[in-house]
């Protein structure tokens, strides 16, 4: 079914491959990078439409970008995706792509055109595309396809080295397609005034928060249907009778917060209203795992520590796997088990985060979006 989906996509690619290039078009699973498209769309030039093409789960930030004036339109794959979406793509001079997407195997890529790799996350602790040990036992035809889609991308933008060879050595692309400009959304981390926004949208909502320790439960998502919070997770969690436990698990499995409401704490919270993003701001102390929100909140003035609770480490390094020099970089040493979570939020040893930024946000300088910006609308302007 795939491959005749994508010979599909190859055919009215090819029927629309003189179609004139006027589009700058946005594909969007995730919502963290609006800031940067409406920044994109006041530089665009008055030549080029700006088009966002959106997953339906982020309807709220693509109507936010509709409010801003920008054209917004929902897709998923299928027939109807193939037959308007693909001369959308045929007519684009530049394409920006925030994850991986499979169709893109099988568009023809037009000589002018530029596909470029946004990513959705500013570092990586776990593997991905060759790098993920489940890639091994696809089949050859899956190999091709993954592969074909890795190469339809020109440029991957990065905000360090060290993310420039993650893609290398899991897209099998050369370093010469990574641009070195900072990751976009970091920018805010950076910004006083956004911190300061975004405290006070916390404190509006939940302002038993102020003046307190807190917190911030946030783990990666995990495709598991069978994983399970550890036994004995929320009393440690809440080791620290000062602090107030926040938990912020992904929605996919938000259902496993059954078994930490039924503990009762008082002070374990759960905000679903809250993003991340803002909870990062009145955190003292981030207790998460495998996830790219470590990168994210070693950048704000608040952070005073961070644990990495990885209880299912050996599961976890089989599938999707973790990056080999993981023990090389990370702020503080893993842990596995719910005692030492205890033990680490007790002590609440404040950290230095000075290496592990020069390694993963090296160009993130509150800068990024403007580099960003300017590049490809001098791209644009230009060809």
């Amino acid at each position: 079914m795939k491959v005749l989906y994508l010979w599909l996509i190859k055919v009215i690619s090819v029927l629309n491959v003189f179609r004139p290039k006027n589009k700058a078009i946005y594909i969007m699973s995730f919502d963290d990078n609006v800031d940067f498209i409406k920044t994109f769309a006041q530089t665009v030039p008055s030549k080029i439409d700006l088009v966002v093409l959106y997953r339906p789960d982020t309807e709220a930030a693509a109507t936010d970008l509709a409010a801003f004036g920008i054209v917004t339109k929902p897709f998923k794959d299928g027939l109807k995706f193939a037959l308007e979406a693909i001369p959308l793509l045929m007519a684009a001079k530049l394409i920006i792509c925030d994850n991986y997407y499979a169709f893109l195997g099988g568009l023809i890529h037009r000589r002018g055109t530029k596909i470029v790799q946004i990513w959705h996350a500013d570092g990586a602790i776990k593997k991905f595309g060759w790098q993920d040990p489940t890639t091994q036992s696809r089949s050859q035809s899956d190999k091709r396809r993954f592969q074909s889609v890795y190469d339809h991308f020109d440029e991957y933008i990065v905000a360090s080295k060290a993310m420039g060879n993650v893609f290398v050595t899991s897209y099998h692309e050369d370093f010469t397609k990574i641009r070195l400009l900072g990751y976009p959304r970091s920018d805010q981390y950076l910004d006083t005034n956004w911190q300061q926004v975004a405290r006070q949208r916390i404190f509006r909502a939940a302002p038993e928060l102020k003046n307190k320790r807190v917190i911030l439960y946030a783990p990666t998502y995990r495709p598991q249907q069978s994983f399970k919070l550890p036994s004995g997770l929320s009393d440690a969690l809440a080791a620290d009778p000062n602090a107030i436990v926040v938990v912020k698990l992904h929605p996919v499995l938000r259902d496993r917060e059954t078994a930490v409401r039924e503990i009762g704490n008082p002070r374990i919270k759960f905000y679903h209203e809250l993003t991340t993003s803002d909870l990062l701001t009145v955190a003292d102390t981030l207790v998460t795992d495998y996830s790219s929100v470590a990168f994210d909140f070693s950048l704000l003035p608040n952070a005073k520590s961070m644990i990495f609770f990885m209880f299912d480490l050996e599961q976890y390094q089989q599938n999707p796997g973790i990056q080999d020099d993981y023990l090389d970089w990370l702020p503080s040493k893993p842990l596995s088990t719910v005692r030492e979570l205890r033990q680490a939020i007790i002590e609440a040893q404040p950290m230095d985060f000075g290496e592990f930024n020069e390694h993963w946000n090296t160009f993130n300088d509150g800068k990024a979006t403007k580099r960003v910006v300017a590049r490809y609308a001098q791209f644009l302007k230009s060809h």
